[in-house]
């Protein structure tokens, strides 16, 4: 089981996305049988097998073990990851894009940034467990308080001058073989969201 997989189908985010299913797929972070999950979730075992089939089909669960039982087999599935993101690719022409209009200082282009990191390093790590390799990645979450405004305005501007020497030190435009990466450096105010 993943510890995170990126939705990039439609129809998967679509189906994932309807509440029951959401449900049974946190269910299903422990093998389990339709049986057993129709008396956690309180649905008639037929009804948990019909949604069983479409997250399977989706690719959001898998078959772990069939289980003779009587005249029937059962069926232990189990989520495919342990948590699921959403890729604003599978949002098509809706997905936020930050070349629309770039500004440093606008929480809405933070958010198209973040997005576009889900989309990008989502398709990486899809391509890479394909073709069973790794995607070499780096990220840094820190928590600083400012004491003013002024501040937080200094710090932005130091950390761009940082990042600008790095990357004018280390990048390489005619490197033969060579492979770009992208640096995205976010302030943000901290937020406590409950679960």
């Amino acid at each position: 089981m993943l510890e995170v997989a990126v939705i990039e189908d439609p129809a998967a985010a679509e189906v994932s996305l309807d509440p029951m299913r959401a449900r049974l797929l946190a269910e299903l972070a422990e093998p389990r049988s339709a049986t057993m999950l129709a008396s956690l979730v309180g649905l008639a075992r037929q009804k948990v097998n019909y949604h069983l089939r479409t997250l399977e089909r989706h690719g959001l669960v898998e078959l772990v073990e069939e289980r003779r039982k009587g005249n029937a087999t059962e069926r232990v599935m189990r989520a495919t990851a342990a948590s699921y993101v959403i890729s604003p690719g599978a949002l098509a022409g809706l997905a936020p894009d930050p070349a629309r209009s770039p500004d440093g200082l606008s929480a809405r282009w933070l958010i198209a940034l973040a997005a576009r990191t889900v989309r990008e390093v989502g398709a990486l790590v899809t391509g890479a467990a394909k073709a069973r390799k790794r995607v070499a990645t780096y990220a840094l979450d820190v928590t600083v308080r400012f004491a003013s405004a002024a501040d937080r305005a200094a710090f932005a501007e130091e950390l761009t001058a940082a990042v600008t020497a790095l990357v004018g030190k280390y990048h390489d435009e005619s490197a033969e073989g060579g492979r770009a990466h992208r640096v995205i450096a976010a302030v943000h105010p901290s937020v406590h969201i409950e679960k």
